[in-house]
């Protein structure tokens, strides 16, 4: 009787997979780089599948703001990325998927609709946590330093 308990409880536990923190930490690491390369100054964060901050890389004259939106914009491809399929922050607010028009999804703890986050995904589409960037001169550009970043990484998102 005992093997059938514990077999049955084991069905009730949930397991998820995140990136360890080297992984991380390289992954924000080269965004910062790729935006230094071009002269901007970012903070990039990432995010684990609690949607809490696994690693913040800060460039040496970013803004002080630049911590918070960067971990907002992260959260935000994390948790709405993975509600509605989209891999960009980019990509929710061409969908209008930030919510009504009064952007009372704006006002949620932690949610930013700018440019500037990217779902970070493993190869069968399942969502791992998340990246933000901020402090380029536009969220077009801090998510075309995350992208390449991401994109540099993929690959080992098993």
């Amino acid at each position: 009787m005992m093997a059938a308990t514990g077999s049955a409880s084991a069905q009730h536990l949930v397991t998820s997979q995140k990136l360890d923190w080297e992984t991380a930490t390289q992954l924000a690491t080269d965004a910062v780089r790729n935006c230094a390369k071009q002269g901007w100054s970012i903070t990039a964060a990432v995010v684990d599948p609690s949607g809490h901050e696994q690693v913040i890389i800060k460039g040496d004259t970013v803004p002080l703001q630049s911590l918070s939106v960067s971990y907002r914009k992260a959260y935000t491809a994390f948790s709405y990325g993975q509600a509605f399929n989209k891999d960009t922050t980019s990509a929710l607010i061409e969908a209008k998927l930030s919510g009504p028009a009064n952007g009372a999804l704006n006002t949620v703890p932690e949610v930013l609709f700018i440019p500037g986050g990217v779902t970070l995904r493993k190869a069968d589409r399942t969502v791992i946590g998340g990246i933000g960037v901020s402090g380029a001169p536009g969220g077009d550009k801090d998510e075309a330093c995350a992208l390449a970043a991401v994109k540099k990484w993929q690959s080992t998102f098993h």
